[in-house]
């Protein structure tokens, strides 16, 4: 095809850069056209084709120039890509000053080149009801990240589909076990006891990584370590409800 997305990827990540590289290399959407393996490199290369740049993704942390270094050379050249920003760490500096630049999206490592694929994706649709769903999904990402929950542990994906479905059809959270674990475990063809065990598994990998603030802002003081954890249902419905409370919040 010749309409790809043509991707400038700049990121000294070597495995993580090859890891993409491999993933799309038969893509019929997305073409990993430029990479720069330092901030230099990536700005060199996103000057000399500006225009032939559809995406940037890029690691914020880089040698060379900073990710917010090149933000502001983007914004200064009146570049016209879109930017996709990776992070293993939660910059404050670059995330409390994206409003001033053309950034579309923020994705935590470590992250699935699946993900990956869907974020770009949405990033370019045009449709009205895929970019709501987008912005849900990454709202809920932000949040998972928070609670300490990897996005590569199946976990992470079950409990994320979950806390969609149960957002749009609150009913569900009374039948978890015959409603959601089942429509959950079509989606990924995996069993809805292998679903129920990965949440509950994630569960558990947040309680002992999860920002304790912020858990504490959810859960109360059920986040004391001698305390017990909350089951799935318990877990998700909480997580869905702060979700729906910040988005209608929001939108006042």
């Amino acid at each position: 095809m010749n309409n790809r997305i043509r991707t400038l990827l700049i990121d000294d990540d070597v495995n993580l850069v090859n890891d993409v590289k491999k993933y799309f290399s038969s893509s019929a959407v997305i073409d990993v056209k430029f990479i720069g393996q330092d901030g230099d490199t990536g700005l060199e290369l996103a000057k000399n084709n500006k225009d032939s740049i559809d995406l940037v993704i890029m690691d914020t942390l880089l040698p060379g120039k900073d990710g917010l270094s090149l933000l502001k050379e983007f914004k200064e050249m009146g570049a016209k890509f879109k930017i996709i920003l990776t992070s293993s760490v939660k910059n404050s500096l670059i995330f409390n000053n994206i409003d001033n630049f053309n950034v579309s999206y923020i994705l935590l490592k470590p992250y699935g080149m699946t993900d990956l694929e869907n974020i770009v994706s949405s990033v370019f649709s045009k449709a009205e009801d895929q970019i709501a769903s987008f912005h849900l999904e990454g709202k809920i990402s932000k949040m998972l990240h928070s609670l300490g929950i990897p996005s590569h542990i199946k976990g992470y994906q079950y409990i994320r589909e979950s806390i969609m479905l149960i957002y749009n059809n609150p009913y569900i959270i009374g039948g978890i076990t015959k409603e959601l674990y089942p429509e959950v475990a079509n989606k990924f063809r995996t069993t809805s006891s292998r679903v129920e065990r990965a949440i509950r598994h994630a569960i558990e990998v947040s309680w002992n990584r999860g920002d304790y603030e912020y858990m504490e802002e959810l859960f109360g003081h059920s986040v004391d370590y001698d305390r017990a954890k909350p089951t799935n249902s318990e877990f998700i419905a909480t997580v869905a409800d702060k979700l729906k409370l910040d988005i209608n919040a929001y939108s006042r």
